[in-house]
C-alpha cells in the first residue's frame, strides 16, 4: 500500500461501560498476581485503538487492515466497574507510512488516559503470510 488514505476531518469516538472482565484482575496468570478491580490499561489502550481503527475502516482498501504499531498512553485514572467511558481517537497526521492520532478516554470524572497510537495499513494476504512464517520459524 503505497497511496496515503483520506481520513475523515472529524474524530471518532465511543461510549463503552465498563464490565467485570475489564478489570485489571483479569490479568493475573498465577496465585500471588494481584491487580485491582478497576478498567485495565491493557483494555483501555485496546478500546482507543478501536476508536483510531473504526476512523479509518472506511477509508480502507479491500483486503486491507490498519494495524496498531505504536501505543504512547498514560493512564492517569482508575475507572470502576459499571463507568461509561468515551473513547475519542483525532487523526493528526503522518510519521512517513504510519497514521498517527491523539487518543483519550473520558469517564464521568474527567481524562483517565490519553496519549498517541499510530496504525499502518497492511494486506491481510502479506499480515496472515507473514503470522504463517513466524508460526513455523524456530521452535
Amino acid at each position: 500500500m503505497t497511496s496515503t488514505l483520506t481520513l475523515p476531518a472529524s474524530p471518532y469516538e465511543f461510549s463503552y461501560r465498563v464490565a467485570r472482565h475489564d478489570c485489571a484482575d483479569f490479568l493475573a496468570l498465577e496465585q500471588g498476581d494481584a491487580f485491582p478491580q478497576v478498567l485495565a490499561t491493557n483494555r483501555v489502550v485496546g478500546l482507543l485503538e478501536v476508536a483510531a481503527a473504526r476512523l479509518m475502516r472506511d477509508a480502507l482498501p479491500e483486503g486491507h487492515f490498519s494495524v496498531g504499531v505504536g501505543v504512547d498512553i498514560r493512564h492517569v485514572a482508575p475507572t470502576p466497574i459499571g463507568a461509561v467511558v468515551r473513547f475519542h481517537a483525532e487523526f493528526v497526521g503522518m510519521q512517513g507510512r504510519l497514521y498517527e492520532f491523539v487518543v483519550t478516554a473520558v469517564d464521568h470524572a474527567g481524562v483517565a488516559a490519553e496519549g498517541r497510537h499510530t496504525r499502518a495499513v497492511v494486506s491481510l494476504d502479506r499480515l496472515m503470510g507473514q503470522a504463517s512464517k513466524r508460526a513455523t520459524a524456530g521452535g
